[in-house]
């Protein structure tokens, strides 16, 4: 879909001279290949830093070398909770990105429309059954999602619903869900047990396994979600608007929609519900992206597994000779971080 006119949310990409938007497209590019260094050196930091520290040289022999004393430790510990980070990370931003495009709320996260919620009261529910293995979450976290995306969307107003009460309608039932899952924790002590480190977030018991299971909903999730970039550009003109273009608001909502269940249904049934990594990194880059979801959401994906990773890797290092789960340490900093940028009016609409 080309959008031509009145290019959405202030990209002066279609007025500008050519000269000036091929500059403004070299910078971004070297600002994602820059985002692309930054994430490979917290993949490394993530591999070699835990309880026992690995220098690079024993970190590329445990990776290469399957006789090597490192090769265990990399391959069955720290590579799986790598990549499960940069997964999750990459689901979680992206999810962020579109779900405050689609409302226009630049405060919407992942869990805006409940959908966090919904995943992490199938997930409960699923312990009270006596569900232990990831493949059998991953189908209740989906399906939690799924069910608390289609209610929202009854009682936010159906084919009238608005963003404004969408996202009243997913509050509501984001207290009651969390609620539930509370509720049982403390009815079951077997479901205490299992679940006490997920209501946290956690990367702790990630395994080749977990990876394997969630990476085809993960990455069935981002590239629907990519493919919206365009769409959604047009949907900020309006709905009126969009339709002159081309566009087709109802599906193009839909589609966000199905993208952020798989991306959040997934994720959460793998880490938990993790905070602000979907709220936070959005707001970071698009200052320096600027709102044009066709370079935000790359960015994005590149820069949230930096968050992610980050707070694991600090989590390790603070909590030895034990650790601090990474939705802990996500809590702690994103909370002060982005009350800096809401005081130091940061905050940009989508």
């Amino acid at each position: 879909m080309s959008v031509t006119h009145s290019p959405p949310h202030g990209d002066l990409a279609a007025t500008s001279p050519p000269a000036s938007r091929r500059s403004r497209s070299t910078v971004r590019a070297a600002g994602l290949a820059a985002a692309a260094l930054l994430l490979t050196a917290v993949v490394v930091l993530s591999i070699a830093v835990g309880a026992k520290q690995l220098p690079l040289a024993d970190v590329w022999s445990g990776l290469l070398h399957p006789d090597s004393a490192e090769y265990a430790v990399v391959h069955r510990m720290r590579l799986p909770r790598t990549l499960l980070g940069l997964l999750a990370g990459a689901a979680l931003g992206v999810a962020g990105a579109v779900m405050q495009a689609l409302t226009r709320n630049p405060l919407a996260d992942p869990g805006l429309l409940g959908i966090n919620a919904g995943a992490s009261a199938a997930v409960a529910t699923a312990a009270l059954l006596g569900v232990t293995a990831l493949n059998g979450y991953v189908w209740f976290a989906l399906l939690g999602a799924a069910a608390v995306t289609a209610l929202v969307y009854a009682v936010g107003g159906g084919r009238g619903a608005t963003p404004a009460r969408l996202a009243l309608a997913g509050a509501a039932l984001n207290a009651t869900l969390y609620s539930y899952v509370s509720a049982a924790m403390l009815l079951s002590a077997a479901s205490l047990d299992r679940l006490r480190f997920w209501t946290v977030g956690s990367l702790a018991s990630a395994d080749s396994a977990t990876v394997t299971r969630v990476l085809p909903f993960l990455a069935a999730g981002l590239v629907v979600a990519l493919a919206t970039a365009r769409p959604l550009n047009a949907l900020a003109l309006g709905d009126d608007a969009a339709r002159a273009l081309g566009a087709r608001p109802a599906l193009i909502r839909a589609a966000v929609i199905v993208a952020v269940t798989l991306l959040c249904g997934a994720a959460t049934a793998a880490c938990g519900p993790i905070v602000f990594v979907g709220l936070l990194v959005p707001h970071l880059v698009r200052a320096l992206t600027g709102p044009d979801l066709r370079w935000l959401l790359p960015y994005c994906a590149m820069l949230s597994p930096v968050l992610l990773l980050g707070a694991d890797v600090l989590g390790r290092v603070l909590g030895r000779p034990g650790e601090l789960q990474v939705g802990m340490v996500t809590a702690v900093l994103g909370g002060p971080l982005f009350l800096w940028l809401v005081l130091r009016g940061r905050v940009a609409r989508p």
